[in-house]
């Protein structure tokens, strides 16, 4: 079988820092570089290009590997990229230069870096040396302080496209030598460009953390820095079982909530379409949205039907930032706001809809089942709760993201946590609900839905 004309394998290999490799030589950049001239040459269709470990020629990279004709590039970097997608890909003549012929010479290199990679790790291993990637997750809060600390700094803008360390030092108020040495660790970490002396943006920097970008994702970025703070106090949080501090929600000032908001909107924004698909709008005339934060889901409801009004019941603190979405998209008269406690409040009556999204983390078990309670007093005979969530395996081993959800709810919540979907449905069958059902979603998280019985 052979679904494309040509099948191009190009090693992207991360090995540790110092240790010759195709990643260390930039096959990242030739990759991106191959998929955009083989779109931009009519090719896509034809020529598949795939990422793939090692391919033995170490010192030599980027090295890739064109299929069927089993032809072996060494040193393809960005710049020589258009010649060998119009001469072999296209015209079908390879680019003799950069091609490995000797059939024996390949075999003996690559064997020889094969033995000489295993004795490395025998040697290591006889040492009791920690496995790479053990210590590259270990030492990995590096990076991410380095990252956060640049975002609080709003270090991407004052670099832009191009700028010294001492004029990013004299816009940001830092210092002069402590700014030159978090510039040089960006520009280590691939997130800023240094040439000359003077540092830029990259592309993906500009796009996401300049306040000049449309995308700009600083302020929703900036609340991982609270929860690097919650996060610094774990070991205690585990020893007593209580996290170090707790503030509800309504009582932290704009600097987190509004940090907070803007990151639940960024990935409310991006899933609600999803979610929208995948619960259906027929027969919603009225929606509940608790806890609704930005208003994302709310609008995306009420974007998908014309005959279908929602209601976001939230704090009074959030919901100054949801009528400012709400506004945005036009909707004003169709998504209204209400100010109550989730953990308290009563909802209403007469929905046809109540979607809970994020929010049964927050709270215990037994905060959960009155919550449950609540929501089925405020639907409509046959009304169905949504409740979108990440959803631990049956053991509570797995996945990761909702295991490491739940330190997150750990350290900063009294009692939440991440749940299996066996205990919804004991929730949602003592509060009342009948014929409920998983629905599985793209990324981490995924619907709990149910009917009023």
């Amino acid at each position: 079988m052979q679904p494309f004309r040509l099948h191009v394998f190009v090693c992207d290999q991360v090995k540790p820092e110092g240790v010759p490799g195709c990643a260390a030589r930039g096959s990242g950049k030739t990759l991106e570089a191959l998929r955009r001239e083989v779109g931009k040459q009519g090719l896509a269709d034809e020529v598949q290009v795939t990422a793939c470990g090692s391919i033995g020629l170490c010192e030599r990279g980027p090295d890739m590997v064109v299929y069927p004709e089993g032809t072996w590039y060494s040193g393809v970097t960005p710049d020589v990229v258009p010649e060998i997608v119009a001469s072999h890909f296209r015209g079908g003549t390879p680019v003799e230069r950069l091609v490995n012929r000797d059939e024996g010479a390949l075999k003996d290199e690559i064997r020889g870096n094969r033995d000489r990679y295993l004795a490395t790790l025998k040697a290591k291993d006889a040492a009791g040396a920690l496995p790479d990637d053990l210590l590259q997750t270990i030492r990995g809060f590096q990076e991410s302080r380095v990252i956060l600390t640049a975002l609080e700094l709003d270090l991407f803008t004052a670099v832009g496209d191009g700028a010294a360390a001492a004029d990013v030092a004299r816009r940001s108020g830092t210092d002069g030598r402590a700014t030159e040495t978090i510039l040089n660790a960006l520009a280590a970490m691939g997130l800023l460009v240094k040439r000359d002396g003077a540092f830029a943006t990259t592309p993906v920097t500009k796009r996401f953390f300049a306040a000049s970008s449309p995308d700009d994702a600083r302020a929703a970025m900036l609340h991982q820095s609270s929860l690097w703070q919650r996060w610094s106090h774990l070991t205690e949080c585990v020893r007593t079982g209580a996290p170090a501090t707790v503030t509800e929600m309504a009582e932290r000032g704009d600097d987190w909530t509004r940090p907070f908001i803007a990151a639940m909107h960024r990935g409310a924004a991006e899933r609600a379409p999803h979610v929208v698909r995948a619960v259906g709008v027929a027969g919603v005339r009225r929606m509940l949205d608790v806890g609704g934060g930005s208003g994302a889901y709310s609008i995306a409801f009420a974007q998908a039907s014309p005959a279908l009004t929602a209601e976001l019941f939230d704090l009074p603190t959030v919901l100054p930032i949801a009528e400012g979405h709400v506004a945005a998209a036009g909707l004003s008269g169709r998504v209204t706001t209400r100010a109550g406690d989730l953990r308290t409040d009563a909802f209403g009556h007469g929905y046809d809809l109540v979607l809970l999204s994020a929010i049964c983390h927050m709270l215990g078990p037994d905060e959960n089942r009155d919550l449950l309670r609540r929501c089925r007093e405020a639907l409509s005979d046959g009304g169905r709760l949504v409740i979108s969530d990440f959803l631990l395996d049956e053991d509570r081993a797995g996945p990761k993201s909702a295991a490491l959800f739940s330190i997150n709810m750990l350290v900063g919540t009294r009692s939440g946590a991440s749940y299996t979907e066996g205990d919804y449905r004991a929730w949602l069958a003592q509060a009342g609900f009948v014929e409920t059902t998983r629905v599985r979603l793209p990324g981490p998280a995924h619907l709990v839905v149910a009917r009023r019985g």
